[in-house]
């Protein structure tokens, strides 16, 4: 299935992608409201010459049942993503909560990222010992997204055990927990 969204500017011509991005909205306002959108905590492996690589990603979101894909976003200038370009491979390991520590380890430079803590190579990749998801996936696609690519993964392995998640929200780590019996909200109509 194809999806294309045609945008109209004002004199009811289509606007190009950069267009559309200068003028809708300002970089920080987007910044600022995108902060507000819970993400889920991922680190994204890769080996390449039998090194490990990997980086704390929240641009992750599942992508398609049939077949299992899942889409993860990159910066263009990242070392991960020439690895994962060049090998056609990577892993999604999925955080808990708690695993802030680890979340922030991936997420800073640093010369081996994988020095003093648990991991090991399953499916060739790097998965982290503790985190309650990991996906392998083959490189299926690439698309352009402004500074990152989109990375399109068809899933070859799935590992999952129940565990809070590790999200990140309001530039701040948290966990999601479910409304009790209590508090579940009433449904307002739609208008």
């Amino acid at each position: 299935m194809i999806i294309l969204i045609i945008m109209m500017n004002r004199g009811g011509g289509v606007m190009k992608t950069n267009e559309t991005a200068q003028a809708a909205v300002g970089e920080q306002d987007f910044r600022d409201l995108m902060a507000g959108v819970c993400a889920p905590v991922t680190v994204v492996t890769a080996t390449e010459n039998g090194t490990p690589h990997g980086a704390t990603v929240s641009a992750f979101a599942s992508l398609s049942l049939r077949p299992p894909m899942v889409s993860v976003a990159l910066d263009r200038t990242s070392r991960l993503l020439a690895r994962i370009q060049r090998t056609g491979r990577f892993a999604v390991n999925v955080l808990g909560a708690g695993q802030q520590a680890l979340a922030l380890r991936f997420a800073r430079h640093a010369a081996d990222r994988f020095a003093g803590i648990r991991w090991e190579y399953e499916h060739a990749l790097p998965r982290l010992h503790g985190a309650p998801g990991r996906l392998v996936c083959e490189l299926a696609s690439v698309a352009e997204g402004g500074d990152h690519l989109l990375l399109l993964g068809a899933v070859v392995h799935a590992r999952t055990r129940t565990a809070a998640p590790l999200v990140y929200g309001h530039r701040a780590f948290g966990t999601h927990s479910a409304f009790t019996a209590d508090e579940q909200p009433t449904a307002a109509p739609l208008r």
